[in-house]
């Protein structure tokens, strides 16, 4: 078996250039979350890591799912009492990742998450499948749990109970919007020369620098 640190490729798919960067970054952003989704490589495109930090410090990660985006930010939805959203609660400030590695590429954000109101959470709730409307329900995201027949019971449960007419919307559950102050694209390079731009919101636009890679 190879030892994992002889595990290498190069990155040969293409290059990013200062004079094909639009003067906003959720443009490019755009263009990459397009060509990601058309070239059907990847069986979420809109999986992105969200990194949160507790009370002492300790950072945390997890994948969710982008809901929305637009030149305001980043849009994910999620329990209300979950350890994501207790951390937010104490420090608002969060990164995102989107690991889009089948173009050699990732986009990576910095910002502050800001609750969405009642109104825009519940438009996005009552689009979803009802199975997914009576899981938000039935989970107390991140508590311990005996085991998952504790959950599948609780599903059949509240599955009976929501059999007539919608399902409410849980008073727990809620969303946020990510408001960007930095936004770096990556994308791999040959001999490890990478092209990285870091997008820094200013008081007029966004400045716009190159980082050695």
């Amino acid at each position: 078996m190879s030892k994992i640190s002889d595990i290498r490729r190069e990155y040969t798919l293409g290059g990013l250039h200062r004079d094909e960067l639009p003067e906003h970054p959720m443009a490019l952003f755009e263009t990459w979350l397009e060509q990601i989704r058309d070239a059907e490589v990847l069986t979420d495109p809109t999986a992105m890591s969200v990194a949160t930090v507790d009370e002492t410090g300790q950072p945390f990660q997890r994948i969710v799912l982008l809901k929305r985006f637009d030149n305001d930010g980043f849009v994910f939805f999620t329990n209300l009492a979950s350890r994501k959203a207790e951390q937010i609660a104490h420090n608002a400030k969060v990164s995102l990742l989107f690991p889009w590695h089948a173009l050699e590429r990732q986009v990576a954000v910095t910002g502050v998450a800001e609750p969405l109101s009642t109104a825009e959470v519940l438009k996005y709730f009552m689009t979803r499948p009802k199975e997914s409307q009576i899981a938000a329900w039935v989970s107390k995201q991140s508590s311990k749990i005996s085991a998952r027949q504790a959950l599948e019971s609780k599903f059949a449960e509240m599955k009976a109970k929501f059999s007539q007419g919608e399902v409410p919307l849980p008073k727990f559950w809620g969303g946020y919007l990510v408001r960007p102050s930095s936004i770096e694209f990556w994308q791999g390079g040959e001999h490890r020369l990478h092209d990285r731009f870091l997008y820094t919101r200013a008081d007029k636009g966004w400045e716009i620098d190159r980082l050695a890679p």
